[in-house]
């Protein structure tokens, strides 16, 4: 909210400048963006008046001109500008002077003619306005001559710019400001003028009715006004709107904004001729309905709007916009004042959900206090008397349920000092509180405190806490010690795991990547899950942002898969992910909150393959103690390729599934590479975890090697053969790795050769060959009848 600081200064003596006033309010809790003055910039420029114009002796488009500043000598100056004539008084930039944007200006010569500065137009000042600027800025004739031009044109202004946060919308105001400034200042301030005489007889009581159909209007006023001369406002106010960034319409519209600005309470003018059925209704709009608000846009409303009406025609939406057919007009002479209060929650949604936010509605969603509206509607009334703009009616509509009322509060000094560590008397606070208008009484070491309507913030101790520092002065508090108990920090179990988890996976040159949980319904057309997936069945945002964020994910392959897409669209040669997230599982019970379960997600394309994903997904159980886990051919997955992929199990738990993901998947996000995924369940993983690390003497006895070369089926899986492997291998068969696997053209059609080197050792004792011998043979025997395997 911007604030001129010469407005500000009609309720405050205000003796600093605004630069340190900006200061003085940011450290009293006041949040200050920008102090914004003109004229800082324009340094040494001085009105002076033409003597005399001659042609350039060497230049047709140049003129020599002397002008009187006001010394003993006048300057002499070479402009291209043919607008002016002598005895015009304009704006001299001497040498060494300063014009807007840092412009520097020196003495020089143009075309052999020396020239001492230059002659200023709007726009070198910096106060052109919108139209094109031709030729020198003239002044009045009486302008006095040699007088610093910041004073002449009044150039010293300055504007403050805040942000107010949603607990205080009793500083959206002038006045709201004005009370801070003063507080802070420790002076005092005084309200604007409220009164007015009634210009006219006739009651409005008599002439309109209002109606209150829905709890969310709070207060409804009206004032009526009757031969009203529509004009142009008077300069003084048209200049305070400007300053404020508010365009000047006319006497009526202007007085309705200048009262919003300076108090806050945003009101409405209508014209009494669109309320045709004299009864003023404040009900809902109905679903479908359609209306066209002054901004000329037809708005279709739904039944969470609150309208006001013309008996049962629209004529206004409430603390948003008015109507087109409502507005002020050039003919108008009978006008109706609305000052009304709305619920704030539902002002907000419904400007968001139209799309149209407007000054009026940025304050209304805050939730003012009702009781404002009586002193705008005054207010209003007493502008219009002081412009002449017309006659005030006697009378006052006001309805007004549920009155709101001041409350209090009891606060111990002593437990505002301990909460604040400081040493404040109870007289001091008693001081800081009532400069805030919180009226306040000591008794003993109590603080009895009459909290006004207007700061419907303060309602517990702590906030009277907060009022007595920011007075006091935060940069007055003492720095102490945070007092409190002891505790040993540390990281949980989870946090832990979580750490070895990355660790593996940063150490395979996997980089962490995050993705959202929001996503679309649309995904799992891409990921090809079938219409009856239970995937699917994801929990809706109520209040999504978008489509695109309509419900929270069941899977976090999308995710990934865009992740890689947009790595691929950016001409990545081969991207290497990983994400830590969840998912989150619909309960049957829609009263229950969804089940969260932790999953990684790693995801790889670019010169990788199968072995690539596996090795990934082998690195995370090791790092996490884990030596039981199984990996089974998935073929049903949608989402994957039939023939590459794999279900990883730790006992008869699913953990996840890991493989290629299927050429439709990839083509739908716009990839041409092949992408591997593995999407693997942290809690399954995580219960099996074992960190605990068993360290064992190097062996005495040495190891017996075998190697073993089988020509079985293409159809068998190698995990099947090394099951059987391990199972009969007994306790002396301490390792099996496979190192070649060949097919070609001695093997027969349907057939591959499996080759593996087996170690056999144990603790106690040298193994003999009849030793080796009895369960290497045993092992052979088991695959050729179990998996019909031949031995090579």
């Amino acid at each position: 909210m911007k604030v001129p600081v010469k407005w500000l200064k009609d309720y405050v003596d205000i003796d600093i400048a605004p630069k340190e006033l900006g200061d003085r309010l940011t450290l009293s809790g006041s949040k200050v963006e920008e102090v914004i003055t003109t004229g800082d910039e324009i340094e040494n420029v001085v009105t002076g008046k033409l003597i005399k114009i001659e042609k350039h002796p060497d230049a047709d488009k140049l003129s020599v001109c002397l002008a009187d500043i006001g010394e003993a000598e006048p300057v002499q100056i070479v402009t291209g500008a043919t607008n002016m004539k002598e005895q015009d008084v304009v704006p001299v930039a001497l040498h060494g002077s300063t014009l807007a944007g840092g412009l520097k200006i020196k003495k020089g010569k143009l075309r052999g003619v020396v020239s001492n500065g230059m002659f200023c137009s709007e726009e070198e000042l910096g106060i052109a306005g919108d139209e094109p600027v031709h030729g020198l800025m003239i002044l009045p004739q009486d302008t006095p001559i040699g007088k610093d031009i910041k004073e002449v044109l009044d150039m010293t202004s300055a504007i403050i710019d805040f942000e107010i946060t949603s607990n205080r919308p009793d500083c959206l105001s002038v006045v709201g400001i004005a009370r801070e400034t003063a507080a802070t200042l420790n002076k005092t301030y005084k309200m604007p003028k409220l009164s007015y005489k009634v210009g006219c007889k006739d009651n409005i009581e008599n002439e309109i009715k209002v109606e209150v159909r829905d709890s969310l209007c709070r207060r409804y006023m009206a004032k009526g006004v009757k031969n009203i001369k529509i004009q142009p406002s008077p300069g003084w106010m048209q200049d305070k709107l400007l300053e404020a960034g508010v365009r000047p319409i006319n006497n009526i519209v202007d007085i309705t904004n200048f009262v919003m600005l300076e108090l806050g309470q945003p009101m409405h003018a209508f014209d009494s001729r669109e309320i045709t059925s004299k009864t003023i209704v404040v009900e809902r709009a109905k679903d479908g309905e359609k209306f066209t608000t002054l901004d000329g846009q037809e708005r279709i409303l739904t039944s969470n709007m609150l309208n006001i009406k013309n008996g049962e025609t629209t004529i206004g939406l409430a603390g948003i916009m008015g109507g087109l057919d409502s507005e002020v007009k050039d003919d108008t002479s009978y006008i109706i004042f609305e000052s009304a209060t709305f619920d704030g929650t539902n002002i907000r949604v419904s400007s968001q959900r139209l799309g149209l936010r407007t000054e009026a509605s940025s304050r209304f969603e805050k939730d003012l206090d009702p009781n404002l509206a009586q002193i705008a509607i005054d207010r209003a009334c007493n502008l219009v008397e002081e412009l002449g703009a017309g006659e005030i009616m006697d009378g006052t509509v006001d309805v007004y349920p549920e009155r709101r009322q001041p409350h209090s509060l009891e606060v111990d000094y002593k437990w505002v000092n301990k909460f604040l560590g400081t040493d404040i008397s109870k007289e001091d606070m008693k001081d800081y509180l009532d400069r805030l208008e919180l009226c306040t009484e000591i008794k003993d070491d109590t603080l009895f405190i009459n909290v006004p309507t207007f700061r419907a913030d303060i309602n517990i101790k702590e906030d009277i806490a907060e009022e007595v520092a920011r007075i006091y002065g935060y940069n007055n508090i003492p720095i102490t010690l945070i007092q409190s108990v002891s505790m040993r920090g540390g990281k949980s179990k989870k946090q832990h795991l979580d750490d070895k988890v990355i660790e593996a996976l940063i150490g395979s040159g996997i980089n962490q990547s995050i993705g959202y949980s929001f996503v679309s319904r649309k995904v799992f057309d891409k990921i090809l899950l079938p219409e009856n997936d239970i995937l699917r069945n994801a929990v809706a945002i109520k209040n999504p942002l978008g489509e695109d964020y309509s419900i929270m994910r069941t899977t976090t392959i999308p995710s990934m898969m865009e992740a890689l897409a947009r790595n691929y669209s950016r001409n990545n040669e081969y991207a290497r992910l990983f994400e830590m997230g969840r998912v989150y599982i619909p309960n049957e019970d829609l009263n229950k909150l969804p089940e969260e379960r932790n999953l990684v997600t790693i995801g790889l394309y670019g010169d990788v393959d199968y072995f690539h994903i596996k090795g990934v997904v082998e690195n995370i159980l090791e790092a996490l103690g884990i030596d039981k886990a199984s990996i089974k051919r998935e073929s049903e997955n949608p989402s994957f390729h039939p023939g590459k992929t794999a279900a990883l199990y730790i006992k008869k738990d699913f953990v996840g599934t890991l493989g290629e993901i299927h050429p439709d998947v990839a083509e739908n996000y716009g990839v041409e590479e092949r992408c591997y995924i593995a999407e693997l369940n942290l809690d399954i993983l995580y219960k099996y975890s074992n960190l605990d690390k068993k360290y064992k003497p190097l062996p005495k006895f040495p190891a017996v090697t075998r190697d073993m070369a089988i020509l079985i089926d293409d159809a068998v899986l190698v995990q099947d053969i090394e099951d059987i492997m391990w199972k009969q291998g007994g306790n002396i068969l301490e390792n099996i790795k496979l190192f070649d696997v060949y097919k070609g053209e001695q093997i027969p059609e349907g057939k591959k050769s499996i080759a593996y080197s087996m170690v056999y050792r144990v603790e106690n004792r040298t193994l003999t060959d009849a030793d080796v011998n009895k369960v290497h043979d045993k092992i052979v025997r088991t695959l050729e009848s179990r998996l019909g395997a031949q031995l090579r």
